[in-house]
């Protein structure tokens, strides 16, 4: 026996339980080897004119005995020499492929695509495996040779016999104990899921014998008809028989690498839905096709719904990555910021710098590279949709809006120039949802801010009184209904660049300034003659709201409530259902409305003396002014019992 030439009992132990860390990737690795191997001959035939190849012959077999407990992935590629064999699989981390195409970097062209580029790959089999064999056949040698080993200590060389050139890798499963099982990687079932999943995509067939079922034909007869039936007789019940025959598992040419012009949407939308487990079409569909530093390739789908756990914590954001048209990540979440954690498709790239493992990536600079160009894309994609098909996107926007305006919140608005543009919401004037751009083009000259009002339903935010109270001066409100609407506009604060940049404000906010400087005249004046009026209606409330004033703005209802401070009444209802946020409360002031009936009803009970019929007014004025606003009231018993006064 040979011992390993680095000190591979650490080396090897470390590889086989430390850096991969799913074990049903050893096919990948081996199939991913076998195809470089078939690469390399081909790359040869293409410079030796000695080397008469037909590309069509050349594949890859993977085959298993269920009852030898083997598994077994064959080549007919370049193979290796006794020496190769020493050298590449002797020596850990070595590759022979990396030197392949490093030699070969100018000349290797796209016919040829070398996938493995650290040389540990081919050691994930003793992940499955408690013996690896390998033999191997140089393409133009008569001799074979065979390396064997337990993945321990070392392993041997002998002479062997192979028809033809080429490579068998051949794997004896380890025992099953109580926590592993190892059966699955023997049957048929399992194998094929596998190249399916990982190795589709790879550019020469893996074939395997697969169970068929078909109608047995009957013999002739003597006329050479079919021996159906004559007249009068009943017809035979077909039967059927179970055979294996070898075919070819996977699909070899993506999707994602085809000629637009060669895909029908139908095609994309197949894809979508059997790669990506979805039952309706796809809303939106691109490509990218990077060349240059860089080159990569991508397909993307925005999705027709938003899939059932999207918002909750269990779902996992990511594209699909391959490299060299092999499956990396199922998921690369680098790949794609959270607020387009919807979309789905899948990045194929040659150029990533891979690990020992083709499952960490070396560098993150050229996934943040690739990941920048497809956030740029999807942007551009969704404001296309917007202008093109605005019914689309209206629903687009139901199902996914919440994540952009949460991207918005979630970097304190320094994503609002790029995202502001893509978000949409009910005009209260237009009766229809709208972008933020079309409402400061159908703004009035004189109009100052743009303005808008949060809570549960746009049916009661537009009866609202401070909504009301703005429509009437000619103003436009948007009326918001996402529990993040109101977090979104806070961090963004303004909208437009520079000396167009609007205010952003809530109607339900005290300073609005929609006042005349008339008006303003007046409510002063008479808060100052009803001060001891407003000091017992907030006494009566004791701290409930910081002040009590007469407003300044028309509205019919008797009183509405404002918030004085940042945190607005529609902040105060969503941070109060949270763990931690009970307790924050908005700075609440009770406006009067000086010209409803009800003001002169509490200040004639001011004037009389009659105190608790003032603070029996400003109770029920308060609560119903919280309740207008889908605020809760702290006590309706008391409050009830409050209405039932006055009404006896």
């Amino acid at each position: 026996m040979q011992k390993f030439k680095t000190e591979s009992k650490k080396l090897l132990d470390l590889m086989i339980n430390s850096i991969y860390t799913n074990r049903e990737i050893f096919l990948r690795e081996l199939i991913s080897n076998a195809s470089d191997a078939v690469d390399k001959l081909y790359f040869a035939s293409l410079t030796d004119s000695d080397i008469q190849l037909n590309r069509a012959d050349l594949r890859i077999i993977v085959s298993a005995d269920e009852d030898e407990r083997t598994v077994t992935v064959s080549d007919n590629g370049i193979g290796m020499s006794k020496e190769q064999l020493d050298k590449n699989l002797g020596t850990i981390a070595h590759s022979d492929s990396l030197a392949f195409k490093t030699d070969n970097a100018e000349s290797q062209g796209e016919d040829v695509d070398i996938i493995g580029q650290f040389g540990v790959g081919f050691y994930s089999a003793f992940m499955v495996a408690k013996c690896v064999r390998v033999v191997s056949r140089a393409y133009g040698s008569d001799e074979a040779w065979a390396w064997e080993s337990d993945g321990v200590e070392g392993y041997t060389i002998k002479p062997a016999e192979r028809a033809e050139h080429g490579t068998d890798v051949i794997l004896t499963l380890k025992d099953n104990t109580d926590e592993e099982t190892y059966d699955e990687f023997a049957t048929e079932f399992g194998l094929r899921n596998l190249i399916k999943r990982y190795s589709n995509y790879v550019r020469y067939p893996i074939m395997m014998e697969v169970t068929k079922t078909r109608e047995v034909e009957h013999a002739a007869d003597s006329e050479g008809e079919g021996a159906g039936h004559g007249e009068g007789e009943a017809p035979q019940t077909p039967q059927y028989e179970t055979c294996k025959e070898l075919d070819t598992i996977n699909s070899m040419i993506p999707i994602w690498k085809r000629r637009g012009s060669d895909v029908s949407q139908e095609e994309y939308n197949e894809f979508y839905k059997a790669d990506f487990h979805d039952f309706a079409d796809p809303a939106c569909t691109f490509s990218i096709h990077a060349e240059g530093a860089l080159s990569y390739d991508a397909l993307l789908f925005i999705p027709s719904r938003a899939p059932y756990d999207l918002y909750s914590k269990d779902f996992k954001k990511g594209l699909a990555l391959y490299s060299s048209n092999v499956l990396i990540m199922e998921k690369c979440e680098e790949l794609l910021p959270d607020y387009y954690n919807f979309v789905r498709g899948v990045v194929d790239s040659q150029d990533l710098s891979l690990n020992i493992s083709r499952e960490t990536l070396q560098q993150n600079a050229q996934l943040r590279a690739i990941a920048k160009r497809i956030e740029k894309k999807i942007t551009s994609e969704l404001k296309k949709l917007l202008e093109n098909d605005r019914e689309t996107y209206e629903q687009f926007f139901e199902n996914f809006g919440r994540g952009l305006e949460f991207g918005i919140y979630n970097s304190y608005g320094i994503l609002k120039s790029e995202l502001a543009d893509l978000l949409l919401f009910y005009s209260a004037k237009q009766q229809k949802l709208i972008t933020l751009a079309e409402y400061v083009e159908a703004m009035d000259a004189d109009q100052k801010a743009i303005y808008y009002a949060t809570g549960e339903s746009t049916s009661r935010l537009e009866k609202l009184p401070v909504v009301q109270g703005v429509l009437n001066k000619g103003f436009d409100v948007l009326l918001c209904t996402k529990d993040v609407d109101e977090f979104c506009f806070q961090s963004m604060m303004t909208y437009g660049e520079d000396e167009a940049a609007r205010e952003l404000q809530n109607v339900a906010s005290g300073n609005l300034d929609l006042s005349t400087d008339e008006e303003k005249q007046e409510a002063e004046a008479l808060a100052k003659d009803n001060e001891a009026l407003f000091d017992v209606m907030q006494d009566a409330l004791g701290g409930a709201v910081s002040k009590v004033t007469v407003a300044s703005r028309e509205t019919d209802a008797p009183a509405f409530v404002t918030a004085a401070g940042p945190v607005s009444l529609e902040m105060e209802r969503i941070l109060s259902q949270m763990p931690d946020g009970e307790g924050i409360k908005s700075e609440r002031v009770l406006e009067l409305n000086a010209k409803h009936p009800v003001f002169e009803v509490l200040r004639k009970a001011q004037a009389e003396g009659d105190a608790a019929k003032v603070r029996l007014y400003a109770d029920i004025l308060y609560n119903q002014a919280l309740l207008m606003e889908g605020m809760p009231i702290e006590d309706p018993v008391a409050y009830a019992n409050a209405v039932t006064q006055l009404m006896a």
